[in-house]
């Protein structure tokens, strides 16, 4: 049979290409190209073009979901992102680092001061402004996972892993305590009968993973008519998906010991329990990392980062308000003062001690990676002013220069441990080989 060209690519193909979508770098450049495209786009003779597609209006009137596509973006793309921030932070909860509550502490203190110092930065630069301006305060406190993982992805090398996991677990838990400012801070009218309504497919759907059944045709819609009764009530969808994910059990089955459903004991020691299968949370989230990565974060950056500044004139008033000079300052200065002085004082007045193979200026570069908050600051941004408004477009110059900001000082510093954490790898490998080189020397 002859080869065609362009015909149906393998299931190999496909694999390979879901596979590249999971890789945390791609995904973080992806966002990266998003932005750009969208930033470039605005900024061009044909920015009207821009605000027509991203204004342009779908969906059905009659359940009042005739939103805009760049609303799409925000309200329906971003709840698969956070459904699968929601697996692996549940993940982590139940099975992970933050299973072990001493080992926990670290990252969770260290988010929370994270989101409190920029919050009070902002505050501050914002206490004289009126007008709403503070309504604004949550929108530095945010640090984008795909954006901040991904910089550390390209410039580290011989970094230790412990510093990628503080990353991580500080990141996961800054999601969850974003959502939480969302639910319960940018919610404007709750309409009860609607929410309690979402609970009945919420329930369905947790009854049905609880019961390890995978079948989509079961379980998509329920999870969409959950996202629209969410939607209804007031409450932004992206909730949505952070309580579906926290329904999906972790474990495959009953721990060695334990009862089985059936009252049997389960023989099989956690060990072998755990490689029969991954778990359902784990699977989900395998399965739709690549579309969280690969599309729903990347075209909301798209949709998202198109503010038309104007020249350097335009970048220069936009940043004369002091709701995006407070956001600048936030994120680059609060998120620095606010992880770094949160983990001096866990260490300090607890028993809790850094890692022996790190040092306070690589958690001063990690506080500063933090400061990376790009998909959930704009989100915040465009729910505390309004989406298009004037005071939200400066948000978006505020939020990418302070990103920005924050990203260059953070490369500058890891790279610079990089580069002393490599010259400790060398002499420990030629040291493994010539027993010559004294101890005093390698250290």
């Amino acid at each position: 049979m002859a080869d065609r060209l362009f015909r149906r690519g393998s299931w190999l193909e496909t694999s390979r290409t879901a596979e590249i979508l999971r890789a945390e770098t791609t995904g973080g450049l992806l966002l990266i190209a998003g932005a750009v495209i969208a930033l470039v786009w605005a900024n061009t003779g044909w920015h009207g073009a821009y605000a027509d597609l991203r204004d342009l209006r779908i969906g059905p009137s009659g359940l009042h979901l005739d939103l805009t596509l760049g609303a799409w973006a925000a309200d329906g793309l971003l709840a698969i992102f956070f459904f699968v921030a929601g697996l692996e932070l549940k993940r982590e909860f139940v099975a992970g680092d933050l299973r072990d509550p001493r080992r926990a502490m670290l990252p969770v203190t260290a988010a929370v001061g994270g989101m409190i110092a920029p919050a009070l930065v902002f505050t501050a630069v914002n206490l004289g402004t009126g007008d709403g301006a503070l309504r604004g305060w949550a929108i530095p406190t945010a640090t984008d996972i795909a954006f901040a993982v991904a910089v550390l992805a390209v410039i580290s090398t011989h970094l230790p892993s412990g510093l990628r996991t503080f990353l991580l677990t500080l990141a996961v838990v800054d999601d969850l305590l974003a959502i939480v400012v969302i639910a319960f801070v940018y919610t404007d009218e709750l309409h009860v009968g609607w929410l309690a309504a979402a609970l009945v497919p919420l329930a369905a759907f947790a009854l049905l993973v609880q019961r390890r059944i995978r079948s989509p045709w079961l379980l998509i819609p329920l999870a969409l008519l959950t996202w629209g009764l969410v939607h209804a009530s007031g409450i932004h969808a992206t909730v949505a998906g952070v309580l579906l994910a926290f329904t999906v059990p972790v474990h495959p089955q009953a721990t060695a010991g334990e009862s089985l459903p059936e009252g049997k004991p389960n023989r099989l020691s956690p060990a072998v329990a755990s490689s029969e299968a991954p778990g359902l949370a784990e699977h989900l989230e395998h399965l739709l990392r690549p579309i969280s990565a690969g599309i729903a974060v990347p075209v909301f950056a798209f949709f998202a980062a198109g503010v038309t500044v104007g020249g350097i004139d335009g970048l220069g008033d936009a940043l004369t308000d002091p709701v995006a000079l407070g956001i600048v300052a936030g994120l680059v200065v609060g998120k620095t003062v606010g992880i770094t002085g949160a983990t001096w004082l866990l260490s300090t007045f607890t028993r809790a001690e850094l890692d022996e193979e790190l040092h306070w200026v690589d958690v001063v570069g990690m506080a500063m990676l933090g400061g990376i908050g790009f998909t959930v600051s704009l989100l915040i941004g465009e729910l505390a002013y309004g989406s298009g408004s004037v005071r939200d477009e400066h948000v978006k110059v505020g939020v990418l220069v302070g990103s920005l900001a924050a990203g260059v000082l953070a490369a500058g510093v890891l790279r610079l441990r990089n580069r002393t954490y490599r010259r400790l790898a060398e002499l420990e490998s030629i040291d493994a080989d010539d027993d010559g080189i004294p101890d005093a020397f390698q250290r």
